[in-house]
């Protein structure tokens, strides 16, 4: 799962300053009339309002149990409400009624179908060329407030970024598994099991930095090399592969090992899984 902290994914701050309180949560006259108008008590009207207001800063409904007790605070006190008055709602139906108010208030569009569609849309053509998953969340949020449509909740943006991501790629590998001869991913595989002198992997030989610039680490470098092209053509392996993809993809590589390496096999559909 995905740290929302990572995303642009709209969220109450830790810490609001009190001009960020007033910037953003002090109602109107206008809209405490409007509230007033449309509710029947104290605990209505101040739910009413912090929704208005959460919308407007956040683009989403969070729940009222989540909003920070310093803005519940600052807008019970604003519209002179007694203490102790709490954002509750008796009956769902009319929070719900209450949220179709403030989407026409706020002049959008609550459509979760047309949202979802953007998003899986949008990160399925961004996962071609990016891996982070933040990213692909951040491209899709952009997407769905540029068509003014309300904001799925956090969780659908994460589990689309997830299962998208993982089949691009897993379409990604199984070409770059098809580009390579069969004699070529057995050498790769043996990379896994065959020893080097030092007892580890070839695959550790793989990942090793290039030494410090001395006559004698260049000549082994340049054995290195040779024994690096003997392994196949990488450039017609990653061919039409995203820059971005191949970095990430070296990445991960670099962080694993061979045992761990060794848990991964071809399927029959020539796509890459654990067993």
């Amino acid at each position: 799962m995905t740290s929302i902290e990572r995303t642009a994914y709209p969220r109450f701050k830790r810490l609001i300053t009190a001009h960020e309180l007033h910037l953003f949560f002090s109602p109107s006259r206008d809209e405490l009339k409007w509230a007033a108008d449309a509710t029947d008590c104290d605990e209505h009207l101040l739910a009413l309002l912090l929704m208005l207001k959460s919308y407007r800063r956040m683009g989403c409904f969070p729940a009222l149990e989540d909003v920070p007790e310093m803005v519940v605070d600052f807008v019970r006190r604003a519209v002179g409400l007694p203490e102790g008055t709490l954002p509750v709602y008796r009956a769902e139906r009319t929070a719900k009624h209450h949220r179709g108010l403030v989407r026409k208030r706020a002049g959008v569009t609550y459509d979760q179908a047309k949202a979802r569609g953007i998003v899986e849309q949008s990160i399925r053509k961004e996962a071609a060329a990016k891996n982070r998953p933040a990213d692909l969340i951040n491209i899709a949020l952009e997407k769905v407030v540029e068509a003014g449509l309300e904001l799925p909740g956090f969780s659908t943006f994460d589990k689309m970024a997830s299962k998208i991501r993982t089949e691009v790629n897993a379409s990604i590998c199984a070409g770059i598994h098809d580009r390579m001869r069969a004699a070529q991913r057995a050498g790769l595989m043996r990379l896994l099991e065959e020893r080097d002198s030092d007892g580890t992997t070839l695959f550790n030989r793989l990942k090793k930095p290039a030494k410090g610039p001395t006559w004698s680490h260049f000549k082994n470098l340049t054995k290195r090399l040779e024994w690096l092209d003997e392994l196949g053509d990488t450039n017609v392996w990653m061919d039409g592969v995203a820059a971005g993809k191949i970095t990430d993809f070296a990445g991960e590589a670099d962080a694993a090992d061979a045992s761990e390496l060794r848990n991964f096999a071809p399927s029959s559909a020539s796509r890459w899984s654990r067993p």
